[in-house]
């Protein structure tokens, strides 16, 4: 029987066997990827950087629903029936970021079931960590939401060993990732700096016991 190990999903072999339908690109901090009602015929998968995903309401209010880091594929409602983007993706600083033509990802998805499950499996748990940050939004203090958002900028879960993280991102920024004010962001990063979960050096040092402070906040 094959090892978990080749059952893991790959998205260097993925990006491979797209070839050519895939083209990648560098992207600004606050770039735009693509904006809510456009028409969805890719998806993108993030090289390099961050992302974040918002939506903006009727009435003018502007919601961030979700981060993504290096090694995540993102904009997959090209998947189905023809349709516009529900959503805006912005990068959040200088990222690299791969397009992927849907009509690519659909000719593997058919050609090759066991990728699809693979597939599949990733962006399901995508999905699950989408709804996490929703969840996050809604019931989480600010000061835990700016944790979480930390986190998931340093790229907690994508590296072997836990070294500080350099971030260079402005609180501004965060402000609205976290969906707080800038004066509120910089009151609690002045904290998290005395507390020794950050360092501030030229750039922003995200250490790991943040996400003690997040478990057990």
């Amino acid at each position: 029987m094959p090892s978990q190990r080749a059952l893991t999903f790959n998205p260097g072999t993925f990006l491979k066997k797209i070839g050519k339908c895939s083209t990648s690109r560098g992207y600004r901090n606050k770039e735009l990827i693509f904006a809510q009602g456009e028409a969805a015929d890719a998806m993108f998968y993030v090289e390099a950087g961050n992302v974040k995903l918002t939506v903006l309401s009727k009435h003018g209010k502007k919601a961030v629903i979700a981060i993504f880091r290096q090694g995540d594929f993102f904009g997959e409602g090209c998947l189905g029936a023809p349709s516009l983007r529900m959503s805006t993706a912005t990068a959040v600083r200088p990222s690299t970021i791969v397009r992927v033509e849907k009509i690519a990802i659909i000719s593997i998805i058919h050609d090759d079931p066991l990728f699809a499950r693979l597939f599949i499996a990733h962006l399901i748990s995508r999905v699950t960590r989408t709804e996490e940050d929703l969840l996050d939004q809604l019931l989480n203090s600010s000061e835990k939401r700016l944790a979480r958002t930390l986190l998931l900028l340093a790229g907690f879960g994508t590296q072997s060993k836990p070294h500080p993280a350099a971030l260079k991102v402005s609180q501004g920024t965060l402000a609205e990732m976290v969906g707080t004010t800038r004066s509120r962001v910089s009151f609690f990063m002045n904290r998290f700096r005395k507390m020794g979960l950050i360092d501030y050096n030229g750039s922003l040092h995200v250490h790991w016991a943040v996400l003690n402070f997040f478990l057990h906040k």
